[in-house]
């Protein structure tokens, strides 16, 4: 006997559901005094248990379940659901029977809505009846055509195993759906027996089996009819309008995966027309597939903080201003947490928000010309950029510029908004790699061609760079030398061949890495010299030094009198106090600007110099230093556990933890180095491309599951990009400052010339 807590509704708060087990079969699960004696509830039942339990859904309540079964009862199909009996004065009771066949079916309709069914002998019928049944859709007026439905138009059919919801039950014994029969297909089971081997459908009492046929062969069906696009027509010389979607890959009966699936129903940004539905209606009503949809328009359902959301606001190059921190810091006060996190991505997410609040989020961002749109899933991300871009001495020219010319052809252009996945790029001029371009999808760094004599200033171009999806694969450059005032249309053209050749079969492998892994370089370069109509120049000679510049600290601009305050953010998380206290600073001190960092920092531009010591004195820079400890000045984190369902560990605070006692442990003097935590194995945190870099896990010691990680040394970006090595496994985050004391020196040796650029104006104090 085994007794399963499961939280109920109602007055019975701390009601328990008893499940007796024997022989690995269920006998009974019994809630408020009824007995199920089926296995499909308590899965129901323990879902709930593990939404609170795990704080996904603190507030999740088991209130009962509509219960239906499928038997085979020798050798004869049976199929019962709902109430076997009428209820009230009105329910309808629709029978037919054949007992010269076996065949007995029966029919309880309640408000023109199935109430309860009785299916004997005549199993061509059951698929399209459950389903029915478990949706609660209304009845046709003909209650016959329900009880005849030919085989060919139930979910026996493949045809009607394509309108089957994703969410749709086939197994009740093991909790199977129709969408991990789908993934199954894709992950390579090619077989009903390797679905059933893999999701375990259809091996409890059968009785599943034809419906798992029917989608298997639809799966397989639509394996075979994807990826390969049809001829596109005439080459793209032009930006695509934004009525114009591109070029439409032919429709198979059955898409790659879910997300897939969702697009082909709406794009992404058409979901903006419901978002007046969802506020009147909660974030509870919002279905699954309008929760994707919602991350184009930048708004994010976390699963940790059932009914707040979290923003990423866009913010081309990291360049923004005081009036728009102003905005964001009273949003945050107003809706949120008190606190935004700067992400290396150059932008700000603003967390725990309802969804009532968008509309006045999205009115006051607006009003700072500032938006959310395409911040998340299939869209070009938040373009990167150098954040001292027009000031620095470092760089070959202002590349921001460019990065704006290209933001403005894709953003609210559905032209963009159905691609394989995600495609981030970096666009810079600089020539101290501080944009980490080789983990981009497309990477545009300073060059200089000789062209007609003449030395020209333009990029070079590297596509295909991630870090997850498998690990670091730096981008591979494509040979190709671009003038800035093409670099926007040739940005467009690489986008739409990953849109149109991009694999979209698993997500897992839907990166633009893969496409240049199949393709290779060549190919891919001929398509993009096709599209754009002319040979495209060689590659210039490479303008990057082998430094890494993170712009923290005072460092002199080429305008003459002027510096930009580099002030370090430790993790990127920073209170709602704290920015309005840098938008105030930004005013009084510059003229206003205020740039974001790849590594989660913020600039304050245009400072006079002669200003600075009394800049510096600000008591909000003794918490936001521009002279940080070595330790904390290259730490960078990703979110963590707290708010990303896919992290493993917390890492800010432990990021920090470690920073400050490694500060302690090894003193003032060492070489500045980058650490860099990852939660989880996708490497938002680019652990692998950092000097140490922190893989979070789970190992268990005794008997105990602690928080752990594997370490990595010597990644470097730059043109000599590599991924960094794993030197350690499951090391507790207990352990891990002794650990480290002991791996910096090696790694402070190891990297030499490589060191961090670190600027210093004389006559501003360092601070105690």
């Amino acid at each position: 006997m085994a007794v399963w807590p499961v939280m109920t509704g109602g007055g019975n708060n701390g009601a328990e559901c008893s499940a007796s087990v024997w022989s690995r079969r269920v006998a009974g699960a019994e809630h408020r005094g009824r007995v199920y004696g089926l296995v499909a509830p308590l899965w129901e039942q323990t879902a709930r248990l593990a939404d609170r339990l795990s704080g996904r859904n603190p507030d999740a309540v088991y209130v009962g379940s509509s219960v239906s079964t499928k038997l085979k009862v020798m050798g004869v199909d049976l199929a019962v659901m709902g109430d076997k009996e009428p209820v009230g004065e009105d329910d309808e009771v629709v029978s037919y029977s054949e007992p010269a066949r076996g065949i007995y079916k029966k029919l309880i309709v309640r408000n023109d809505r199935l109430a309860g069914a009785i299916i004997l002998g005549d199993g061509a019928v059951v698929p399209s009846l459950l389903q029915t049944f478990a949706s609660g859709s209304p009845l046709h007026d003909n209650r016959a055509e329900i009880l005849f439905t030919t085989a060919a138009a139930t979910g026996r059919s493949s045809d009607a195993a394509a309108t089957t919801p994703d969410n749709a039950r086939i197994c009740d014994c093991n909790d199977v759906s129709k969408a991990q029969i789908i993934e199954a297909v894709l992950g390579g089971a090619r077989s009903v027996q390797a679905v059933c081997d893999v999701t375990r459908a259809s091996t409890g009492c059968g009785s599943c089996r034809p419906e798992v046929e029917a989608i298997v062969t639809l799966a397989c069906r639509g394996l075979e009819k994807a990826i390969a696009p049809e001829d596109f027509g005439p080459v793209v010389t032009t930006f695509p309008a934004a009525e114009d979607a591109g070029p439409a890959l032919a429709t198979p009966d059955i898409t790659l995966n879910k997300v897939e699936r969702f697009k082909r129903d709406k794009d992404g940004l058409d979901v903006e027309a419901d978002i007046q539905r969802f506020v009147r209606d909660g974030w509870e009503a919002i279905e699954e597939s309008d929760r994707e949809r919602l991350k184009w328009l930048g708004v994010f359902f976390r699963r940790q903080t059932p009914g707040r959301f979290m923003m990423r606001i866009r913010m081309p190059n990291g360049f923004t201003n005081a009036e728009q921190l102003s905005v964001i810091a009273e949003l945050s006060r107003e809706c949120g947490t008190g606190f935004v996190d700067l992400t290396t991505r150059q932008q700000v997410q603003l967390r725990g928000f309802a969804v009532g609040d968008l509309p006045h989020i999205w009115e006051r961002l607006t009003a700072v010309d500032l938006v959310s749109l395409q911040t998340g899933m299939d869209n070009i991300r938040n373009v990167i950029g150098c954040p001292v871009a027009g000031l620095t001495e470092d760089e070959l020219f202002d590349a921001s510029r460019v990065v704006s010319e290209f933001n403005q052809v894709f953003l609210r252009n559905k032209a963009f908004t159905n691609l394989p996945r995600k495609f981030n790029v970096a666009i810079t001029g600089c020539t101290e790699n501080c944009t980490h371009g080789e983990t981009q999808d497309l990477s545009l760094t300073p060059a200089i061609k000789i062209i007609a004599g003449e030395e020209v200033k333009g990029f070079n171009i590297a596509i295909g760079g991630k870090i997850g999806s498998g690990g670091l694969r730096p981008a591979t450059p494509l040979g190709v030398f671009c003038r800035p005032e093409d670099a926007a249309g040739l940005c467009s053209h690489i986008t739409l061949i990953f849109r149109d050749y991009g694999p979209r079969r698993a997500r897992n492998r839907a990166r633009l890495a893969f496409l240049v892994e199949e393709w290779g370089i060549d190919k891919f370069r001929r398509e993009v010299e096709r599209r754009v109509g002319e040979r495209l120049l060689p590659q210039g000679r490479d303008a990057r030094t082998s430094r890494h510049h993170d712009h923290l600290g005072i460092s002199r601009q080429k305008q003459s009198g002027m510096c930009s305050v580099g002030l370090n953010v430790p993790v990127g998380r920073i209170t709602a106090d704290q920015l309005f206290g840098l938008a105030r600073i930004a005013r009084r001190y510059g003229n206003g600007d205020a740039r974001v960092t790849t590594s989660q920092n913020i600039i304050i531009p245009n400072v006079p110099e002669h200003v600075l010591p009394q800049m510096t004195s600000e008591p909000l820079l003794r918490e936001l230093r521009h002279d940080p400890t070595d330790m904390m000045r290259g730490l960078v984190s990703c979110t963590g556990i707290d708010y990303c369902h896919m992290a493993l560990i917390e890492t800010k605070e432990l990021a920090m933890k470690t920073a400050r006692e490694l500060d302690e442990r090894l003193g003032p003097g060492k070489k500045l180095l980058t650490m860099h935590w990852s939660g989880c194995p996708a490497g938002c945190g680019n652990h692998t491309g950092a000097d140490i870099g922190l893989l979070g896990k789970n190992v268990k010691i005794g008997d105990e599951i602690v928080d752990a990680v594997d370490v990595f040394v010597g990644g470097q970006s730059g043109p000599n990009a590599k991924a960094g090595t794993r030197i350690l496994e499951d090391v507790p985050c207990s352990d891990l400052p002794r650990v480290l004391e002991q791996v910096i020196p090696y790694v402070s040796n190891k990297r030499g010339a490589r060191s961090l650029k670190k600027d210093v104006i004389v006559g501003v104090p360092a601070k105690a």
